[in-house]
């Protein structure tokens, strides 16, 4: 006890002032910038408040907001119903006699046409296919205004596959259905659902708008791929790792991998929460931009056990929300149940 050449007690003061009789005068080391610590990562206190900026600077975050893919499609569907409405007079002026086939089914009083997609369970196939067609309006509609281009998603400083990058990689639109093979192959050999499509959309538009860049040509498939990576582990359970992408895509190494997930993240400034309004929001959008282009979702005319499903549905439903509904109604108090605090003198002894 009180050994002063203990491995567990130091020193005491007034040994270190006798031993130094004279001490320096204390002097504040100047303070280091993150330039020179070498570390660029964005502070929290930094970051600026999402819900302060304007909405339509934040579509992946605000529910009210509209989304970036269908404002850009508005264009090139006008032009599509209009050579539509051109073409259908066009065809039956010179047709009056032979009328074509109607493609397009209504429901009636005897027959009710329903799809198989829902907010909660949409159809796989034509999710994908909405998106690849919103990626594509991404591409096709950019700003064409010089935007950065990072590294990470430059497709000829890392390349997907080992075959050679053509020189004009960067000036060649892809088509739509290019962008649906390359998504579906990926979503098929993870066995990704249809939410998980959804929300690689949200967080492609949350990129986009986070890090003020634009997809083009020479970005779109390592920024797809991104979203895919970090939407497959935070929407599924059993999340696909990274080194099984490196299965799917033989040429690409799981460092790569790993770079990409990590700057992508910092790029969303590690917001990868998506609110369920968010998600509804971008789920009937996608439904309005199939509508737009004549890619309806597959109807099926309503059957006796499909119609018992849903009659069944709603009456579990409507006795849920009956029992709230009692709860939320506000009924007056008569003044004789009024309880009164009557206060009694305390005896201090």
């Amino acid at each position: 006890m009180g050994n002063t050449t203990s491995c567990c007690v130091s020193s005491s003061p007034k040994h270190r002032r006798n031993n130094h009789s004279r001490l320096e005068p204390y002097r504040p080391e100047p303070e280091l910038s993150r330039e020179d610590t070498g570390c660029n990562l964005q502070h929290i206190s930094d970051r600026e408040n999402i819900d302060d900026l304007p909405m339509e600077y934040n579509p992946s975050d605000h529910p009210r907001a509209s989304t970036i893919f269908l404002s850009k499609s508005q264009t090139d569907v006008r032009e599509k119903r209009k050579s539509l409405y051109i073409n259908h007079f066009t065809h039956i002026s010179e047709n009056k006699h032979h009328p074509g086939p109607v493609r397009r089914k209504y429901s009636s009083c005897s027959t009710i046409f329903l799809d198989d997609s829902t907010v909660s369970q949409p159809n796989l196939k034509y999710t994908i296919k909405c998106v690849s067609l919103a990626i594509f309006y991404h591409i096709k509609n950019r700003e064409l205004d010089g935007r950065m281009l990072l590294d990470i998603f430059d497709e000829k400083l890392h390349p997907l596959s080992k075959s050679e990058v053509p020189s004009d990689y960067d000036k060649h639109d892809p088509e739509q259905k290019q962008i649906y093979r390359f998504v579906r192959t990926l979503f098929s050999a993870a066995q990704l659902t249809a939410e998980c499509a959804i929300v690689t959309l949200v967080y492609l538009e949350r990129l986009l708008t986070y890090a003020e860049i634009d997809i083009c040509p020479a970005n779109w498939k390592r920024i797809v791929l991104g979203a895919i990576l970090l939407a497959s582990k935070v929407w599924d359970d059993q999340a696909v790792w990274n080194v099984d992408y490196c299965q799917i895509l033989k040429d690409i190494t799981v460092e790569d991998m790993n770079e990409l997930e990590r700057q992508f993240l910092e790029l969303l400034q590690f917001n990868i929460n998506v609110p369920s309004s968010v998600y509804a929001k971008y789920y009937f959008d996608l439904r309005s931009l199939a509508e737009a282009n004549n890619l309806s979702f597959p109807l099926e005319p309503l059957s006796r056990d499909k119609a018992q499903k849903l009659e069944a549905i709603s009456r579990l439903c409507d006795d849920k929300y009956k029992d709230l509904r009692k709860l939320a109604k506000k009924r007056s108090v008569s003044a004789d149940n009024l309880t009164v605090v009557r206060w009694c003198p305390a005896i201090i002894s």
